[in-house]
């Protein structure tokens, strides 16, 4: 009996102790709306290198940055512009050694595909009169990097003021992307990889990269995780393999391996 009572001790000593090999700590990523496609992919590629994917969880920059402080259970954050990141990491919420700008994209002036309308971006261009009375579909412009990026391109190209009040904002760029694709707006402001994305929509014209900041995805490891998966993971997006990924889906790479 006392033998047998020590296998079993000893047998779940050795389950629990090889437990974690088995059951990981899921892998949580907050992301850009934008990075929907390019970093599922990438996910999957990851997952048969190591065996179990991570969590993705798409949205507004801005909406997932507030969560963060609100304390949802991430441990990496990947954002479309380099505020939101500067935000958290002034709340002492990402680790700044881990930080890392990953990827670049363009602005673009985005039509249903069906439609004939035909602009070229330019100072002062007629944009309020080809609405034709509808409106522009825009990623917030008071929070959501995407509709940040439009203001300042549109108020550099000094036409910000004639279609100010004709705006159809969007909690994300894939709203206001989807607002447009729809038929619902006969033009939007997205980014080129958005457009690439869907084929309901053609590219009228792109933005001048010199009319905003440079659009710049940044990502970084939380100072609240305690997964050793979100650093790897984010070296991960720095690899040659990642980098092959999200160039196909239109993405710049900037990111070095670390």
């Amino acid at each position: 009996m006392r033998f047998e009572r020590r296998e079993f001790l000893f047998g779940a000593a050795a389950l629990l102790a090889a437990r974690p090999a088995f059951a990981q700590a899921p892998l949580t990523v907050f992301a850009a709306a934008s990075l929907q496609e390019s970093l599922t992919a990438a996910n999957e590629a990851w997952a048969k290198r190591n065996g179990t994917p991570a969590r993705l969880s798409f949205g507004a920059s801005s909406a997932m940055a507030r969560q963060i402080e609100k304390g949802a259970p991430a441990d990496l954050f990947l954002s479309a512009d380099v505020d939101w990141v500067d935000w958290l990491a002034e709340r002492r919420l990402i680790v700044p050694a881990s930080r890392r700008d990953l990827l670049s994209n363009s602005l673009v002036l985005i039509a249903p595909a069906a439609s004939k309308t035909s602009l070229k971006i330019a100072k002062g261009m007629p944009l309020a009169k080809a609405l034709g009375g509808g409106r522009l579909a825009v990623a917030d412009p008071a929070a959501v990097p995407a509709g940040k990026y439009a203001k300042a391109s549109l108020t550099a190209l000094g036409v910000w003021g004639s279609v100010e009040k004709n705006l159809l904002p969007a909690e994300n760029v894939r709203a206001a992307l989807a607002y447009v694709s729809r038929g619902e707006a006969p033009l939007g402001v997205v980014y080129a990889t958005d457009a690439k994305a869907d084929p309901k929509v053609r590219v009228v014209d792109t933005f001048p990269a010199a009319t905003h900041p440079a659009i710049v995805y940044p990502g970084a490891v939380l100072s609240g995780s305690r997964n050793p998966r979100a650093a790897a993971f984010l070296g991960y997006l720095q690899t040659p393999e990642a980098a092959a990924i999200f160039k196909r889906y239109g993405f710049g790479v900037l990111a070095r391996p670390a």
